[in-house]
């Protein structure tokens, strides 16, 4: 696409400059020219900077791109002139392209979506004139990097979904790599979660490298992808808070984090105050924290409890008896549990000060 777009611009502007000059990929090879039999050559094997610089017989400049492929102008000459050419070629075709790809570039159409950077009336018009299947189920994943590395994560991502008719990756931000995937009707969550388990092994695999994924909800139409992608977000944000070992985080198992998230932070603190009557949950020592949520996880089983503790039975009773002074609340009691374990979620949530989305 982006060769035809050249070779149009080229075409028009060849009675204006009295030298060869076109277009060169990162490889070096020629994609557009004013002499059309340069077309497909391969010119020189070293890489143009944002400055222009002569070699071989020709001046080059890349052209300045944020992303995507790299391309550079060539003219031919060595001198001042070459120079200028190449100046004012390099920067008129960074423009066509820019605007080109706003208008008819699918990844740029998709972040849009994503970023609610278009209105949801023109998503529809703008899908029929790129030719785009808007009624299919798509997923959003976000990969986040959590260390400064080598490794270009958004060119992993593209080597693993190398379909960008179906699949699109993009840049968010230094850290975040959006995956727009395109998945089967009616598929079942765990076959995402796979599939973004193999993207984090992989990463931290071959490339040593560690991220965490969160995943939205799949969506059946293009209006609804920034739903999905704000989905993800929050997973991230809600699995930083409540799930810190998980490395794979899904909206959809959140459950009662999800609720709690969504809280303003007034309601969180009286809620804390209410529950805590007789004394602040700060009152509890780590010792007493351990065992309770050992308690928790054992389904209130004091004789389960004490045993994977490695204490008599009467020591976990003393240790819950002690709790019920402390706070009011009898942990063997259904109701006084799961409302100390609430308690227990938005006292962490307060703590974490957690971004909004």
């Amino acid at each position: 696409m982006a060769n035809r777009l050249f070779q149009g611009v080229i075409h028009q502007m060849k009675d204006a400059i009295d030298r060869t000059f076109g277009v060169v990929d990162e490889n070096m090879t020629v994609i557009a020219s004013s002499e059309l039999g340069k077309i497909g050559e391969t010119v020189l094997d070293f890489t143009p900077t944002i400055e222009s610089q002569a070699n071989g017989g020709y001046t080059y400049k890349a052209i300045p791109s944020n992303q995507g492929a790299k391309y550079s102008v060539f003219v031919d000459g060595d001198d001042l002139l070459a120079s200028k050419y190449a100046n004012v070629l390099a920067v008129a075709f960074s423009n066509i392209k820019f605007y080109y790809d706003e208008k008819y570039d699918r990844a740029n159409f998709i972040k849009n979506i994503i970023l609610d950077n278009i209105l949801p009336g023109d998503i529809y018009i703008k899908a029929r004139e790129l030719y785009f299947n808007s009624d299919v189920s798509r997923t959003v994943i976000i990969i986040r990097a959590l260390d400064s590395s080598d490794v270009s994560i958004y060119d992993i991502i593209q080597n693993l979904f190398p379909d960008k008719s179906k699949d699109f990756i993009i840049n968010i931000n230094e850290n975040d790599i959006a995956l727009v995937k395109e998945t089967a009707q009616g598929i079942e969550p765990k076959v995402i979660e796979k599939m973004a388990s193999t993207i984090a092994d992989t990463i931290s695999g071959e490339f040593y490298a560690h991220v965490v994924i969160g995943i939205g909800t799949t969506v059946n139409n293009l209006k609804d992808l920034a739903r999905s992608f704000k989905e993800a977000q929050a997973a991230l944000e809600v699995g930083k808070v409540f799930d810190t070992e998980k490395t794979i985080v899904s909206y959809d198992n959140l459950g009662i984090a999800r609720l709690i998230y969504q809280l303003p932070t007034t309601l969180c603190e009286s809620f804390l105050k209410e529950v805590f009557k007789r004394g602040s949950i700060e009152n509890l020592d780590q010792e007493t924290l351990f065992t309770i949520q050992r308690f928790f996880e054992n389904n209130l089983n004091v004789s389960e409890t004490s045993r994977k503790l490695f204490v008599h039975r009467n020591t976990l009773v003393y240790r819950l008896e002690k709790i019920k002074k402390i706070t009011g609340l009898d942990l063997r009691e259904f109701d006084h549990a799961i409302i100390f374990k609430i308690a227990l979620m938005v006292n962490k949530y307060l703590k974490s000060n957690p971004i909004k989305y």
